[in-house]
């Protein structure tokens, strides 16, 4: 099966090149990137071929290919992928407008092509052992849930997060998504209502030093928020609480991290996905980092991806969940501009 990589604006594409390469049956014939430096970049770090844009890797007829764009040219890649009756993993969130999704998996449908949405939290092993548990009653009946999904702020290292015109908005669009489809899957029912508070709190007009040593100014770059706190309603009566803040600060060991504490009948439980690590510390430079030694997500979306296409079968994570999670981010946006709960 060959595969391909269009665009590498997205950090997520640098683990999503060595998960292809992992599997045996796949050929990751390359990458293309309309920002030709980016590309170029790229393709030399993970040793690569660049296409010289996005028409020569379709030309060649791949099998599928993952769009990790910047979130508002999914759409236009998606589109063109699907023309060429080529399948598309694409990264979150699906689109920025509901008008882009609904337009993306029109034409996906049309031209009988798979769209799926880039969720890895459905394959983090500690998350599918807590649905386990949920269907299989052991945690009796759930009340709620305090869940946060917090990360360093992009504009270190890739900085079109903080453009509200390529990324469609900041902490909530980049972080809400992977914690209401993780409810939502698990519980099996939907999203009722929607209360949110955003502001830019965090990274306050000062000059910050990343780990390498670099200044950077963050007052006139960071035109989006980068705090925010949804609180979730439920069809079953349950209510959650998404933290979805930029809060990790820039010498962190990783981007951030997806945890939660949920209530219920039974008892308190708490649950880390990225918690199967080890911590590296470093004298020359100076540094702490993690090391996992544990279940890989991503490599588990990328094999699921693969098998739903070789079995001609719909795969586990849909377009439609996409545009689920996009329509509650959406409804998130609404409630900062009015104050008020929205309902779905």
């Amino acid at each position: 099966m060959r595969i391909g990589i269009m665009s590498f604006a997205h950090l997520h594409a640098e683990a999503y090149i060595e998960n292809l390469r992992a599997i045996p049956e796949v050929e990751m014939i390359g990458i293309a990137d309309e920002d030709v430096d980016r590309g170029r970049l790229y393709a030399e770090q993970f040793d690569a071929h660049l296409f010289p844009d996005y028409a020569a890797m379709l030309a060649t007829k791949p099998d599928a290919v993952l769009v990790c764009s910047e979130n508002t040219r999914h759409r236009p890649l998606v589109e063109m992928a699907a023309a060429a009756g080529v399948h598309v993993l694409c990264e979150k969130p699906l689109a920025t407008t509901a008008e882009d999704a609904s337009a993306m998996i029109a034409a996906c449908e049309k031209a009988g092509v798979m769209l799926m949405t880039a969720f890895p939290m459905r394959f983090s092993a500690p998350l599918q052992q807590l649905k386990a548990q949920i269907n299989q009653g052991n945690l009796g009946k759930i009340y709620c849930l305090n869940t946060v999904n917090q990360g360093q702020i992009p504009l270190d290292y890739r900085p079109w997060f903080v453009d509200p015109e390529l990324s469609g908005g900041g902490a909530l669009i980049d972080h809400i998504v992977h914690l209401a489809d993780v409810m939502r899957w698990s519980f099996g029912c939907e999203v009722t209502s929607v209360y949110a508070q955003a502001n830019q709190i965090m990274y306050p007009e000062e000059v910050s030093t990343n780990a390498a040593g670099l200044s950077i100014v963050y007052a006139e770059e960071v035109a989006v928020e980068t705090a925010g706190l949804a609180m979730l309603t439920f069809e079953n009566g349950v209510f959650a609480t998404i933290d979805c803040s930029w809060t990790k600060p820039l010498n962190y060991p990783t981007w951030g991290g997806l945890s939660l504490e949920m209530i219920s009948e039974r008892g308190l439980t708490i649950v880390d996905a990225f918690k199967q690590n080890l911590n590296v510390f470093t004298e020359n430079p100076i540094g702490h980092s993690w090391a996992y030694w544990g279940s890989d997500a991503n490599q588990a979306m990328i094999e699921e991806f693969v098998a739903a296409i070789k079995e001609n079968r719909e795969p586990a994570v849909t377009a439609r969940d996409g545009q689920i999670g996009l329509d509650i981010t959406l409804a998130a946006y609404e409630s900062v501009r009015t104050g008020q709960p929205v309902s779905l």
